[in-house]
């Protein structure tokens, strides 16, 4: 009895270990910008090491938001994103519209607060 019960320790004890994250090493490999007309703005981003989908996400949303600074603009609107691993790399192809004024819609972003916060956490931006 008390051999299954150290036996059962060491399992939980190996499945917490397991769970743990390892720490969070991401490489960005670049941003590609292509304005597809007036407003609209298709970037392409790709990184290594993300965690997951939100990774890749965040690391578009950071590109969009500067994009819409250097162009004197102070809102974005995230329209669509497509995303792909493949071979280790993170792959997305995201389109925001970009505006001076707080756009309708639910997935807008203040560009100034999301640079602020993209260079907090040490993601690049365009």
């Amino acid at each position: 009895m008390i051999r299954a019960s150290i036996i059962s320790l060491l399992a939980l004890a190996g499945c917490a270990e397991a769970g743990r994250q390892a720490e969070f090493t991401p490489g960005y490999r670049g941003v590609e910008t292509r304005l597809l007309n007036g407003d609209l703005v298709q970037f392409n981003v790709q990184m290594t090491g993300a965690r997951h989908a939100a990774d890749v996400d965040m690391y578009a949303e950071c590109a969009a938001a500067q994009y819409a600074l250097i162009r004197g603009y102070g809102f974005a609107r995230h329209l669509r994103t497509n995303l792909k691993q493949q071979g280790g790399i993170w792959s997305a192809d995201a389109v925001y519209t970009i505006s001076p004024s707080l756009p309708r819609g639910l997935r807008t972003i203040d560009a100034e607060v999301v640079v602020a916060q993209c260079e907090a956490n040490g993601i690049p931006t365009v």
